[in-house]
């Protein structure tokens, strides 16, 4: 498993709560959870369009006195189903009686935001959950039809898998047997009987190489990062959680598999205070984005020599059998302090209490797999930890998650062929061409970047390999089964497919080291909702799972769809030049390619974005800005690029109609359709989890912060210099320097407070409208991609290291 840090995602990958209590009907325009009526009565009336759509529009209000009317909308308004559709949508999402140059996020989201209380047993509910949900169902349609009749193994291997975790009779009559046998075949556990005392390796061995568990540290075959067309060894740093409920969780689970209260609760405290050790040792999130800082390239005679608690040649032997490997293999460590410290910290702990946290480990990954009592167990802590409220999670849906785990590009397969429109890989690979073009234009307008740096910048924005929808070989039976091929799965027991999965991912893993890297593999199932960047490949990455509604859709306005997907994918693309990215070369390479007076340049405007994030705050506690200021440049970058390549798109195709009922310009919808990508509800609890672990700002300050940099959306708003949208002060990577300040705004006249209390816009929009484009603004920013799930077989080891947007 390669750690997050390696690649930028577009948004967070999930973490462990339940799916939520929620039902989805593929047929449904949105998917809601919870059981109030997705279609709630709204002050204007209503008009159903077409299966659980819910439309609402307000009286159309004419213009203040004074200020100039509309065009007649028989001549300027778009009025197709498609149009009136989605215009709804937007308009619910709304919250006019905020001014928009006050808080953009909530003016687009504040409607959004009341109709979409947070469902039971989630954290966080936004667009891409709703999204993930829809998709949920249709794969659960897919796997439960009954004339499924598959010519692929791997599919029928899927359903299998899905069918085994339907199971929950068998699973209740099994127990906790299957983990207590797997333990007892380990060596034992002090906690719930005896357990072999001289074990140590062989136990680190079985838990961390057969069952893929992560005790200390996590080790995976990928890229080279200093020389990406060869694979190689990779130890990473751990992830080691302390947290102040988890206590009660690891003695109940202690206690549901044999340990006596008493006792369990003393031992489990003790693994509890190995971890606070593990953590306070570990390299913190914003230092682990220099890939450069912590990349150390050595054989495995010298690991042994940094960490020598642990025989590295005995370990790697068996985690990659049957390779046979030399103590003078390469192997690269990210964090070496970190691995000296941890071996240190095990020479100097209890032999009872590292068995006792390397079994732990185990039992933290197999625990779900098990009975009713253990998902009740976990339900408990996340209520804690997330402040979820108590759900009746569907079991369809836990499955759906574990099969998408395990088996995610057979269940792709299905997933693509009932769903995606091929034609939607040649738009979508259109637009990333318009936006790349947008991009490379700003480089020429950067008046602090060198002519070798701009170059080799061009180069590298050319040479990014985007891959888009799916991976071919999903829908190549025989490629497909290949794939799968060694991986075997019985209906009747769900454990032991689990168990079979992690041997076969290991095996995978290890086949390997000895092969070039492949630069068609994923890292991301085609149903995720997400995207990323990968930089030993310098590739982006859009699942089809993304390529839907409200971020794409053939029949939206363009506006809408570069302000949707266009913006993921200038995000995306940014990220190859974001603080992590830039240190990569076109070949993927780890390298220092830019020179020193453009690199302090790049330095000097990203300290401003830096200091910028950082005075946010989220309950009073403030967003780290170092931490994500990856994501953030590429918020920024993508911004630009997608505007300025929206406005080549029109020089070339003329305005588009607007949509009907809102009072804005196209150029206002482009931000409106951003900003709305990132409406979410989320509790205190998952809040402070994020500020603490994720590298993407909150959703709020993805737009405002984004936004209150952007000049253009500045313009076309007309919000005033000083206004909380307009601050004055623009930190831009990707901007010229301007001999004049571009403060300036249209006449406060132009914003009027209309009649009913709603800021209207229309006046001030239509003028701003009709204003001479202005040069390109959008410039290169350095990220490391974007946000996603980690899995399916391709990326078994596969689960490699990227960057994700969401």
């Amino acid at each position: 498993q390669m750690p997050n840090y390696k690649r930028a995602t577009l948004q967070d990958e999930e973490g462990p709560e339940p799916a939520g209590d929620g039902s989805a009907s593929p047929d449904s325009v949105e998917v809601r959870s919870g059981a109030c009526s997705r279609c709630s009565a709204h002050p204007g009336g209503q008009a159903g369009l077409g299966p659980a759509l819910c439309l609402s529009f307000p009286q159309y209000t004419r213009p203040a006195p004074g200020m100039p009317s509309l065009p007649d909308p028989s001549h300027s308004t778009c009025l197709t189903d498609a149009c009136v559709r989605v215009a709804s949508k937007i308009l619910e999402a709304l919250d006019t009686e905020m001014d928009p140059c006050q808080d953009f996020y909530q003016y687009s989201c504040g409607g959004w935001i009341k109709r979409n209380p947070l469902p039971n047993g989630r954290s966080k509910w936004s667009t891409f959950n709703s999204i993930w949900d829809q998709n949920q169902a249709i794969m659960k349609h897919l796997l439960e039809n009954a004339t499924f009749n598959s010519s692929s193994e791997a599919e029928r291997k899927t359903q299998r898998y899905y069918l085994s975790c339907l199971k929950e009779q068998r699973i209740e009559e099994l127990g906790s047997q299957p983990l207590m046998e797997l333990i007892d075949k380990i060596g034992g556990w002090n906690i719930t009987g005896s357990w072999n005392q001289t074990s140590f390796m062989e136990v680190l061995k079985s838990v961390s190489g057969t069952y893929r568990a992560t005790p200390f540290f996590t080790v995976y075959v990928g890229a080279d990062s200093k020389s990406s067309n060869s694979n190689i060894i990779q130890v990473g740093l751990g992830t080691p959680q302390v947290l102040a409920a988890y206590l009660d969780y690891m003695v109940e689970l202690g206690t549901l598999l044999g340990g006596t209260p008493e006792p369990t609760r003393l031992q489990m405290q003790q693994v509890l205070d190995f971890e606070t050790q593990l953590a306070n040792i570990t390299v913190p999130q914003a230092e682990r984005r220099d890939d450069e800082k912590i990349y150390h390239k050595m054989s495995i005679a010298e690991l042994q020599l940094l960490a020598p608690a642990i025989d590295w040649l005995d370990y790697l032997s068996y985690a990659l059998a049957p390779l046979e490997l030399t103590d003078t293999e390469p192997v690269v460590v990210y964090g070496d302090t970190y691995l000296q410290q941890v071996s240190d910290l095990i020479n100097d702990t209890d032999r009872s209490i590292l068995n006792n946290y390397l079994i732990w480990n185990l039992v933290q990954k197999t625990a779900s797999s098990l009975d009713q009592r253990f998902e009740t167990a976990q339900e408990r802590l996340l209520e804690t930890l997330y402040g979820t409220r108590k759900s009746c999670t569907p079991r369809w849906q836990t499955c759906i998650s574990n099969t998408d785990d395990t088996l995610g590009f057979a269940l792709g397969s299905l997933f693509v062929k009932a769903t995606f429109d091929r034609d939607s890989k040649a738009i979508a690979e259109e637009m990333i061409s318009e936006i790349r073009a947008a991009f490379e234009v700003s480089l020429d307008q950067l008046d602090w970047m060198d002519e070798k740096t701009r170059q080799a910048a061009k180069e590298k924005a050319d040479a990014i390999y985007d891959m888009i929808g799916f991976p071919d070989f999903i829908l190549d039976n025989k490629e497909l089964d290949d794939v799968y091929d060694g991986y075997e799965v019985t209906e009747d027991s769900f454990f032991q497919n689990m168990l079979n999965f992690y041997n076969f991912s290991a095996k995978v893993m290890a086949d390997q080291l000895r092969k070039p890297p492949n630069r068609d593999q994923w890292s991301m199932t085609p149903q995720t909702v997400n995207a990323y960047y990968l930089p030993t490949k310098n590739g982006i990455v859009f699942p089809a799972g993304i390529l839907q509604a409200p971020f794409y859709a053939r029949n939206h306005p363009k506006a809408l769809n570069f302000g949707g997907i266009g913006v993921v994918m200038g995000h995306e693309l940014t990220h190859a030049f974001d603080d992590q990215g830039r240190e990569y070369d076109k070949e993927g390479n780890l390298r220092p390619w830019w020179q020193n007076s453009s690199l302090e340049a790049f330095k000097n405007r990203t300290a401003c974005m830096t200091e910028q994030y950082g005075r946010y705050t989220v309950h009073s506690e403030k967003v780290n800005g170092r931490q994500t200021l990856g994501e953030n440049i590429a918020d920024n970058g993508g911004l630009k690029a997608a505007y300025n390549a929206y406005k080549s798109w029109l020089q070339k195709n003329g305005e588009e109609k607007r949509l009907p009922a809102l009072e804005l310009t196209n150029h206002q919808l482009f931000f409106v359709g951003f900003a709305q990508v990132w409406c979410s509800v989320r509790t205190p609890e998952s809040s402070h989890e994020g500020l603490v672990t994720d590298p993407h700002s909150p959703d709020k300050y993805r737009v405002i912060g984004t936004l209150s940099n952007s000049r253009d959306f500045v313009e076309h708003f007309g919000c005033p210099l000083g206004s909380p949208m307009n601050p004055g002060k623009h930190c831009e990577v990707c901007r010229a320097q301007l001999s004049v300040p571009c403060a300036a705004s249209p006449p406060q006249a132009g914003r009027s407070k209309g009649s009913q209390g709603k800021w209207r816009l229309g006046a001030t929009r239509l003028r701003v409208s009709l204003l001479p484009s202005h040069p390109s603004l959008a410039s290169p920013s350095t990220s490391a991609g974007t946000s996603g799930r980690q899995r399916g077989l391709w990326c078994l080891q596969l689960r490699v290291a990227v960057a994700e947007f969401i």
